[in-house]
């Protein structure tokens, strides 16, 4: 049975993984320790992995170098384990493996397991529902394990196989989020969790550097999230407290900066936590662009074909910009930027802005 000292050893270090690298190295030391076995291991076998090449976790003692090597190099060839097929959740002893009527069997344990001081193991097949499976599996020379150390094997597989399972849905989440992070790297996006105050809880890489390099924004020495243009400072303020007061109050979207250009909305939570200290309660998203507006310019000629001039005003339409706003910005007449237009548009073959801004916006500029 589990003891409350197994509890606290064995059980708490193996719900620890997460937070260990390598993982489960303490559970399967202290394994070792209680079995008084010679080694533990955790073997994963992936299917796109050479049979002599598993990944393996263990703490112990290992074969000798030489027959180490050679098991890489041949032995494995003939590896009984690789053709097991065990019983999900049953504690299996060496014996009731290997049958001593198998010549195989008898060359692999005199040739491999017994050099390496194994005579007697127990082993166990987890897996979790995606059906990634592992072997745990714990080894020694003499005498062979008891029934109490048996059971107490046994009645740790399903443990294992829950923290498989949290260790599976914890890796798929990380690489769920490595690429969504990567994606709104590549598409300049990003967000900053704000609490009641104004104060910033957590932030992405992506607005990290746009806070690193004052994009605009900044955090204050009390925490606060805080515009660098006064106007633009007093409008945040407002929708930080408009926000904080109603979480039914609507997003608001700002303007943070012209060059390098950063847009804001900022908008309630729309999932509520457990009202901890700190708990945000509001995420300003962040879509800004890594380059300069000159750096822009030259891009948007280059891939549409157009003259130095035309790509700033269709850099400028393609922020929302009115013909207007875009003469007035660039310094030319409305007039000017009207026959701009047309042949930016016959260039692109745009219909009007609202093609222009969906070229530039879903061309291979968001990936620059």
């Amino acid at each position: 049975m589990l003891t409350a000292r197994d509890e606290d050893d064995l059980l708490t270090a193996l719900y620890a993984e997460p937070f260990e690298q390598p993982l489960w190295a303490t559970f399967i030391e202290r394994l070792r320790g209680r079995m008084k076995a010679r080694f533990v291991s955790i073997i994963f076998r992936p299917p796109d992995r050479p049979a002599n090449s598993p990944v393996e976790l263990f703490s112990g003692e290992r074969a000798p170098p030489d027959l180490h090597r050679l098991y890489q190099e041949e032995l494995y060839k003939t590896d009984p384990f690789l053709g097991f097929q065990l019983r999900e959740g049953r504690v299996y002893s060496l014996s009731e493996l290997f049958l001593d009527s198998d010549p195989d069997h008898v060359a692999f344990r005199r040739d491999v397991l017994e050099p390496s001081g194994i005579r007697f193991m127990r082993i166990v097949r987890v897996s979790e529902p995606s059906g990634v499976s592992t072997w745990l599996g714990v080894g020694r020379e003499k005498p062979d394990f008891t029934a109490a150390e048996t059971a107490l094997f046994s009645r740790i597989a399903p443990h294992f196989r829950n923290a498989l399972r949290s260790h599976i849905a914890l890796e798929r989440e990380k690489m769920r989020a490595g690429i969504a992070d990567d994606m709104m790297r590549r598409l300049s996006f990003g967000w900053i969790s704000l609490d009641a105050n104004g104060c910033v809880v957590e932030t992405t890489p992506e607005a990290q550097r746009m806070l690193k390099y004052g994009q605009g924004l900044r955090i204050a020495r009390n925490g606060r999230l805080v515009a660098t243009d006064p106007k633009t400072e007093r409008t945040l303020s407002a929708a930080i407290k408009a926000i904080a007061s109603s979480p039914a109050e609507r997003p608001r979207a700002l303007s943070v900066n012209a060059d390098p250009w950063i847009e804001m909305l900022l908008a309630p939570v729309s999932r509520q936590g457990l009202g901890t200290a700190g708990t945000p309660v509001m995420i300003a998203y962040l879509q800004g662009d890594t380059q300069s507006e000159s750096d822009r310019y030259e891009q948007i000629a280059e891939l549409f074909g157009l003259l130095p001039s035309e790509a700033r005003l269709a850099l400028a339409l393609s922020r929302g910009m009115t013909i207007a706003e875009a003469a007035d910005s660039l310094g030319v007449t409305v007039e000017t930027a009207r026959n701009y237009s047309k042949k930016i548009y016959a260039k692109m073959g745009a219909r009007g802005q609202s093609d222009l801004i969906r070229y530039i916006l879903t061309s291979v500029l968001a990936l620059a």
